[in-house]
């Protein structure tokens, strides 16, 4: 299982929507009434790395100080072949070692130049 995830660490909350609410109700989306969404900024354990994070507050709630493992990986499947994008019940994967799973994209990685560590 280790060679389908090619990153874990464990991080700690510093911060809930550290620039206010990026979608509240009043802004352009209904998706923000249906799904409510926290940005959080959090710090790595081990790696020395800062993450800002948008979670569905409504399924998963995170506090300050809160701490959860963050993995990467390419698939859910345990054998590492690619996902179909479609969710088999029964099928055991990499998602049964979580409590919640995301799917999608690094939208910004970068390294500040201060030796602090990376950015996500």
């Amino acid at each position: 299982m280790s060679s389908i995830i090619f990153f874990e660490d464990i991080f700690v909350v510093d911060k809930l929507d550290p620039d206010g609410k990026k979608f509240d109700k009043d802004g352009f989306s209904m998706f923000a009434l249906l799904c409510p969404i926290t940005r959080i900024e959090a710090r790595s354990q081990n790696c020395d790395m800062f993450m800002h994070l948008d979670v569905n507050s409504e399924i998963y709630p995170m506090h300050v100080g809160d701490k959860f493992t963050m993995a990467l990986a390419h698939t859910l499947n345990l054998d590492g072949t690619p996902d179909t994008g479609y969710y088999t019940p029964g099928r055991k994967s990499l998602a049964d070692k979580y409590e919640y799973v995301m799917h999608g994209k690094l939208y910004k990685v970068s390294d500040d130049g201060s030796g602090k560590g990376l950015k996500a």
